[in-house]
């Protein structure tokens, strides 16, 4: 429980500044996803794989940058490292989608190289949703 207030007393400060997101990206190594989106352009995600039984759930930390940020997409590339199953590092590239007028929910398309010993390209597709902070 200590942990839990230590970790929103840090995140605090940021909330006015960032917004939360969720994500489900549907692959052969499929995986949900959680960011924290702040200055409109970085997003680091942790994501964490479906489909799999106990022991083969593979956490995945990527730090993601919108290269282009419109009101209706976000063309992004990133790095991070994927650990367990299929470990490596990991160079997302993708593209996120905000068709409707609210810009909350968006589908998104990603291709992630993951390398290590051999080279995995991994490619995605699935849905955002995106947390929108009160003004």
């Amino acid at each position: 429980m200590k942990k839990l207030f230590l970790s929103l007393a840090i995140l605090c400060p940021f909330i006015n500044y960032a917004q939360f997101g969720a994500a489900y990206h549907q692959s052969q190594l499929s995986f949900v996803a959680v960011n924290y989106e702040f200055k409109e352009r970085f997003r680091p995600e942790l994501r964490l794989s479906t489909n799999v039984f106990d022991e083969d759930v593979s956490p995945e930390l990527v730090f993601l940058y919108d290269i282009l940020n419109k009101s209706d997409y976000e063309f992004y590339v990133g790095v991070g490292g994927r650990a367990n199953v299929d470990e490596g590092f990991v160079v997302p590239v993708g593209l996120n989608i905000y068709p409707l007028p609210q810009k909350q929910f968006g589908f998104h398309f990603e291709v992630a190289p993951i390398i290590n010993d051999v080279t995995i390209l991994r490619g995605s597709w699935g849905i955002r949703y995106r947390f929108m902070k009160q003004k």
